[in-house]
């Protein structure tokens, strides 16, 4: 891997890091996300749910999982 494909990498990987992130307070704010592959509105799974925490929508296209400190 040379240099510019690094440099390529890196812009990449920080772009989906920031859409990630902003995804992820959009839906913790209470806005209602679809999903960017199937349409469907993503979902925040808590610690109380009994379940893996994180965000989901229903085909199982976004799997964002988060670690919550209670």
């Amino acid at each position: 891997m040379d240099e510019q494909q690094f440099d390529r990498l890196k812009k990449v990987s920080a772009k989906s890091f920031n859409d990630q992130k902003a995804l992820i307070k959009k839906v913790l704010a209470g806005r209602d996300m679809p999903c960017q592959q199937c349409g469907t509105s993503i979902r925040v799974v808590l610690p109380e749910d009994k379940a893996t925490t994180g965000l989901y929508c229903a085909k199982g296209c976004t799997n964002i999982a988060l670690d919550f400190v209670l």
